[in-house]
């Protein structure tokens, strides 16, 4: 068992190795390139919408044609189509999130760094839409013999076009810029074909061999040369350098060439009569032999005889269906359906269930949703705000510890090298834990520097009135920590559960702040009970013992 010395020495060591490792987290770039940069550079903070900027937009989700008990599970099935649309426009990390205000249920979308907000309405669009599709008998993958026909025609005319440009410039002597001008489909054209100095490698291999290797000398190349990009005419300038260092100024005529990537993609799938107005609802249940969870889905009276009529041809065979044109679910047909209900049984958890019913109903029951709020937040409004809020947490810092310094002294410097620690501690678990930070979110964070500091100032208090008691320092030092140790918990968890209460029951700004709150909250813990102690301990030398006037 280790000494107490040994103890403080050991706790020091890791309160040290925890701050260099936060250090890094909060700020990666180190003077020196080293092999672990990337891996600290990856730990990004994450900016909410009101300091990065973006779109804010409120949808009112019309859920009067719906049952009650449907009605939250249509709206998250909206709220997941919506995410899906947004997602493809490749937007960073959108919030969606739905929200009940009396009897009416809303959809809020938060798109950051998104501009323009007509753009973000038209990402977002309307009802989702809902459709089954069967594979087209039709269909062939790859191009068809009079595709492939038209693709090889294409091809020898453009190898044809190359040669005549080549001839006019080898026979003819005509003008290498005026042709790039008039017939290369490269955007070098405009410059007469010119592609200024460039090392080997940076061109296709094809095009490399020429300039490097077989044109020795500065001239046009006699031959077409053909690349993935089509037939090239190539000019070689002039040269500078040697070896790895050679670079080669060059021109070039390309005519392009077509591949099968440029005719129109087949799809597989046709289109059906069967849409989500047939399909009145789907829900989850269990296989009653194994307990498996499966989708089920209800159909009226059109869709009965469209599902029937549909199963019937495609038995052995895939039915799709299509949300917002997306494939959700490809079941296989095993037999015909004519009573209007279906099952579609797999490997489903109760999760992966939950949402195909989420996406089914979404685009089966009649949720209009209607554009009611509409707000632009600019990035650099966004950005003054973050830099306001950062400058009052460091004025406030600023004069938390001068504060401490005055008052208490010795536990005061300590107090402050605390609170440095507890600040890059947190910092480092927004990154690590991509926490989103808002303007209400910093604000937060502010107010727990405060309850950290009032943490310290209860131990404070408590170790100068062992002293004034008459208990020599170190017994002072532990039996202050003791007697606050109750006074700190208590209130701590009574901000705890203050957080909590907000963050279940609050709206998106009230859960920034109560999460960096309590965040702060549970490391202020750790920082006054720990890490002041152990310096405190630090600092219990003969020397400082000596002087009492240094602990306040």
């Amino acid at each position: 068992m280790l000494s107490t010395p040994n103890q403080t020495r050991l706790k020091i060591l890791a309160i040290f190795v925890l701050a260099i490792f936060c250090a890094l987290v909060v700020y990666p770039k180190l003077p020196v390139a080293t092999p672990l940069e990337s891996f600290w550079s990856k730990f990004k903070f994450r900016l909410g919408l009101d300091l990065q900027g973006g779109a804010h937009l409120i949808y009112n989700a019309d859920t009067s044609q719906i049952n009650q008990a449907d009605k939250a599970s249509a709206v998250n099935g909206v709220r997941d189509v919506i995410e899906k649309r947004v997602n493809a426009f490749g937007v960073s990390e959108p919030v969606v999130q739905t929200n009940q205000v009396g009897g009416d249920y809303r959809v809020i979308v938060e798109l950051a760094g998104v501009k323009d907000v007509n753009e973000a309405i038209k990402m977002i669009g309307e009802t989702p839409f809902l459709e089954f599709k069967e594979q087209d008998p039709n269909y062939t993958d790859g191009l068809t013999a009079e595709e492939k026909k038209q693709l090889d025609n294409y091809n020898l005319e453009a190898k044809k076009k190359a040669e005549d440009v080549l001839k006019k410039v080898l026979v003819s002597g005509a003008d290498f810029a005026a042709l790039a001008r008039q017939y290369s489909e490269d955007s070098s054209a405009q410059n007469g074909g010119e592609l200024g100095f460039v090392k080997r490698g940076q061109f296709v291999a094809e095009f490399d061999n020429v300039i490097f290797d077989k044109q020795q000398f500065p001239g046009v190349y006699p031959a077409v040369v053909q690349s993935q990009f089509g037939y090239h005419i190539i000019k070689k300038i002039e040269s500078r350098g040697i070896g790895a260092d050679e670079e080669i100024n060059s021109a070039h005529i390309l005519i392009k060439t077509k591949t099968e990537n440029d005719f129109a993609q087949k799809d597989q799938w046709k289109n059906t009569l069967l849409s989500g107005k047939d399909l009145k609802r789907a829900s989850v249940q269990f296989d009653t032999n194994t307990g498996d969870p499966e989708v089920s889905l209800e159909f009226n009276d059109q869709g009965k005889n469209l599902f029937a009529e549909i199963t019937t041809r495609n038995v052995g065979r895939p039915v799709a269906i299509f949300l917002d044109g997306e494939p959700i679910s490809v079941p296989n047909v095993r037999e015909p359906i004519r009573e209007g209900r279906a099952v579609i049984s797999g490997r489903f958890n109760i999760k992966e269930a939950k949402q195909l019913v989420e996406r089914l109903n979404a685009g089966a029951l009649p949720v209009p949703i209607t554009l009611i709020a509409q707000e632009k937040v600019g990035a650099s409004l966004g950005q003054e705000s973050l830099e306001k809020s950062l400058f009052a947490g460091l004025i406030g810092l600023i004069a938390v510890a001068v504060f401490m310094l005055i008052f208490y002294r010795l536990p005061g410097l300590v107090s402050v090298l605390a609170l440095c620690l507890y600040t890059l501690v947190n910092l480092a678990i927004y990154k690590i834990f991509s926490i989103t930070l808002t303007l209400a979110g910093v604000a937060g964070f502010i107010l727990s520097v405060g309850m950290a500091v009032d943490a310290n100032v209860l131990i404070f208090e408590r170790l100068k009135e062992e002293m004034k008691s008459g208990r020599d320092l170190a017994a002072s030092v532990e039996e202050g920590f003791k007697r606050a140790w109750t006074s700190i918990r208590d209130s701590n968890i009574s901000s705890l559960i203050t957080c909590v209460v907000l963050y279940w029951l609050g709206t998106s700004m009230v859960k920034g702040f109560a999460l960096t709150l309590a965040i702060g909250v549970i490391t202020s813990m750790f920082s006054a009970i720990t890490v002041t102690r152990t310096l405190l301990k630090l600092f219990l030398v003969k020397n400082l013992k000596e002087k009492k006037w240094l602990f306040g």
